[in-house]
């Protein structure tokens, strides 16, 4: 694949890719109308449009050919690769997601529907808002704690906010969502050694990847595709 695109060597016969600013998909995939859920849906046909798919933030497919993604602008993109059962996935994880642990509920789909076994899986963590940069209110770490996320371990407290920090998103609590997911995708039981992060910030690499934070809502959006050939 060409420039413009961020890929992932998961395995023989699967391709999986994150456009850069400016790419276009090089094939028709399949794209969900994310809402910062937890809903998951099986894809069965290439052709479902995104109106079908509303209020979905996580596809499933054990169809050779039908290339299924999640659209990001800081959040999280995580794509699956079942090689025992030959099934795919891609899950979009803001913190809303993230804190609904819909890493592991897609998991419990491609069990439900695959056989799919945790163990078994390939996973990526995409580009995606990085801890260095990913400054939350504290609504938002008190969410998480009630949850009983790990806080000593995802958490750090960047000091105060002044109005050069805010700016640079340097003060304030900061909350590592790379790290959140990759320590969900462990507890469900995928291995660490099976498991890659990007580790590419899309608020500091705002050059190759579209960032919300930086740019407002309305920006383009990052396409994570994944796809059995």
């Amino acid at each position: 694949m060409n420039n413009g695109y961020l890929t992932y060597d998961i395995a023989p016969h699967v391709e999986a890719f994150s456009t850069e600013r400016n790419a276009e998909l090089p094939y028709h995939a399949v794209q969900p109308n994310q809402v910062h859920g937890c809903k998951i849906r099986e894809v069965t046909d290439a052709l479902v449009s995104r109106e079908e798919l509303k209020g979905v933030d996580a596809l499933v497919t054990n169809v050779v050919g039908i290339a299924i993604s999640v659209r990001t602008a800081d959040c999280i993109p995580i794509l699956l690769y079942d090689p025992v059962h030959r099934a795919i996935a891609a899950v979009h994880a803001g913190w809303r997601g993230t804190l609904q642990c819909i890493s592991t509920k897609t998991i419990e789909v491609m069990h439900e529907l695959y056989g799919t076994s945790a163990c078994d899986l390939k996973a990526v963590i995409g580009p995606g808002i990085g801890p260095d940069s990913y400054q939350i209110g504290f609504e938002v770490a008190d969410a998480f704690q009630k949850a009983g996320f790990p806080m000593e371990k995802i958490l750090e407290d960047h000091g105060e906010i002044t109005s050069e920090s805010q700016n640079s998103m340097s003060g304030g609590l900061h909350l590592d969502l790379w790290l959140t997911n990759r320590l969900l995708l462990e507890e469900a039981g995928v291995c660490k050694e099976n498991i890659h992060v990007a580790g590419i910030c899309t608020y500091l690499n705002n050059d190759r990847f579209f960032s919300a934070r930086r740019e407002g809502v309305k920006c383009g959006r990052t396409i994570n595709v994944i796809k059995m050939v």
